[in-house]
């Protein structure tokens, strides 16, 4: 029989003792981000766009894009007032179920929807249906004019890029 010495069963106990939410990605402070589960369910009941963003703990750029962009008050009343906001953690393994009945983890729908880099912003559709895909840093102009796109429903006739080709 093997015995485990007194200093590995304080160190297992440290280990058991520090905050689940230490290894959770940080969503952009004061906005009302909710799971993924809830945000489709709400965004049905709704019949609102969905915004998602994938981050991950650490990530400097989500950082970045939470200090810089999220902080502009206008953006934040217009996506909340437009949006259904979901955040997931792109290496997350909370399990989700998606609206075709399969369940996956928050890193599993972060590989389909190829999260592979943080941030990364998913334009959806109540029913789940991706609607425009937006890695990287944005600036509060860029995400108005996604709002633009995704408000004006031009993701029927046109791609993002050409939309943005064609903006004003």
């Amino acid at each position: 029989m093997t015995r485990v010495s007194t200093g590995h069963w304080t160190w297992i106990a440290c280990l058991a003792l520090l905050p689940w939410h230490m290894a959770q990605a940080d969503p952009p402070e004061s906005y009302a981000f909710t799971d993924f589960n809830n945000g489709l369910a709400r965004a049905q009941r709704e019949q609102k766009p969905i915004f998602l963003y994938f981050g991950r703990y650490g990530c400097a750029w989500c950082d970045h894009v939470n200090r810089k962009t999220f902080s502009d008050p206008e953006l934040k009343a217009r996506y909340t007032a437009n949006y259904v906001l979901v955040y997931v953690d792109a290496e997350g393994g909370k399990r989700l179920r998606l609206p075709s009945g399969e369940r996956v983890t928050e890193g599993e729908l972060g590989v389909r929807l190829g999260a592979f880099a943080t941030p990364l912003f998913v334009f959806m559709s109540p029913e789940g249906k991706t609607l425009a895909k937006i890695p990287g840093f944005k600036t509060v102009t860029d995400f108005n004019d996604y709002d633009r796109y995704v408000q004006g429903r031009h993701y029927e006739s046109q791609t993002l890029m050409q939309f943005l080709g064609a903006r004003p």
